[in-house]
């Protein structure tokens, strides 16, 4: 551990890249997925066990913490990590998408956005300034500047318009986060599904000499193809001797495409929340319980696994649980998926090292392609 926060490139392969991130709280191996702690809770997991499973880092929730149980609580508590037993890593991102997301009364200025909390309807004010005093309350290690996330598609001047007050928030950011050691704060670049805005974005955020950068605003509703096209884009227009972040994302397709385009961290909320639906992540593709040809098959989910919940129990009692709505269900089953995602993300930090990235995306990719195993039929 470091009390500077440091990133250093281990190994490439074409476009992808194995790194470390180390700061005072601990080293976050890329490429990296951060499971989700929306409100300082992995859903449905002990946070032990999602340490357990191979993550370095969680992601806390700006506008969610500061709404319950309130940012200056936290800190009188200890702060996140202290708060909910979490020594290691912590990135918070800054609440801008949830405003912009789930406030449905919201008025946004040069100066902020005001909006009404989902929750009561209470009156509440974010700046770039507040943002970054909020995350600094909870005391998390990496931190993200507010911006201004446009659902796509969206019109062209209504894109280019956010992303050109995003930058002058990050440069508030920027003044507002100043020096702390061991931490760090990330840039975001917008630009929606235009190249030459991202690119402007990408550069202007790039003279800041930020620690990090992450791009946002994608995974919003265009197809992935535009995902990709605009990493294509985005990616080489930031340093290489700072991280990459792509915010929200994803399958794990979108985070195998992702990592060959040179993109280091990732967050989403779909492993967790497909396991409180019934759905299972595995090397063979997505497994969903719900349906009714598992009520009949032992096997399990994988019995390569070094998960439990996808070695040891049958298919047949999963599928039962799920149709009970029993909470062990949703339990069993976001533990199987965050332990795939983790388990994805360790084998393509290898094969990195290796040298064999391109051949083990594809290897990957066929067994999703090949699916399950022959339908057990019941005798």
């Amino acid at each position: 551990m470091s009390n500077e926060f440091s990133f250093r490139l281990i190994a490439t392969d074409g476009k992808a890249r194995r790194g470390e991130i180390t700061m005072r709280r601990g080293t976050i191996r890329t490429p990296a997925f951060m499971p989700v702690g929306t409100g300082g809770t992995v859903k449905a997991m002990y946070l032990d066990q999602v340490r357990a499973l191979g993550s370095d880092v969680i992601l806390g929730n700006t506008y969610h913490l500061m709404l319950r149980p309130g940012a200056e609580r936290v800190a009188r508590l200890g702060g996140l990590h202290e708060f909910a037993r979490w020594p290691h890593p912590i990135l918070t991102d800054s609440g801008g998408f949830q405003v912009m997301s789930l406030s449905k009364l919201r008025k946004l200025t040069e100066k902020g956005v005001t909006f009404r909390s989902h929750i009561d309807g209470a009156p509440y004010e974010m700046t770039p300034e507040r943002s970054i005093e909020i995350q600094g309350l909870l005391d998390s290690d990496i931190q993200m500047q507010l911006d201004e996330c446009t659902a796509l598609p969206a019109k062209p001047d209504e894109i280019e318009r956010a992303m050109e007050l995003s930058l002058r928030w990050a440069e508030r950011c920027k003044v507002a986060f100043g020096d702390q050691p061991g931490k760090a704060m990330f840039g975001i670049v917008q630009g929606g599904d235009s190249t030459p805005l991202r690119v402007r974005s990408a550069q202007a955020l790039k003279s800041m000499n930020l620690k990090g950068y992450a791009v946002g605003g994608l995974a919003v509703g265009e197809p992935q193809q535009v995902m990709l096209d605009m990493l294509d884009v985005t990616c080489p227009e930031l340093p290489t001797e700072k991280p990459r972040y792509l915010m929200g994302v994803g399958t794990p397709d979108d985070i195998v495409k992702s990592v060959a385009r040179g993109i280091d961290m990732f967050d989403c909320v779909m492993p967790t929340r497909a396991g409180r639906h019934g759905l299972a992540y595995t090397r063979r593709g997505k497994i969903n319980l719900r349906n009714a040809r598992h009520a009949d098959d032992p096997r399990p989910l994988d019995e390569e696994s070094n998960c439990p919940a996808a070695r040891d129990y049958s298919r047949a009692y999963l599928h039962h649980l799920v149709k009970s709505q029993e909470a062990l269900g949703a339990m069993l089953l976001t533990w199987n998926n965050l332990a795939y995602y983790q388990r994805l993300m360790q084998d393509l930090r290898d094969a990195i090292e290796a040298g064999r990235f391109t051949d083990r995306a594809a290897e990957i990719s066929e067994g999703w392609v090949r699916g399950d195993l022959p339908v057990y039929q019941a005798r």
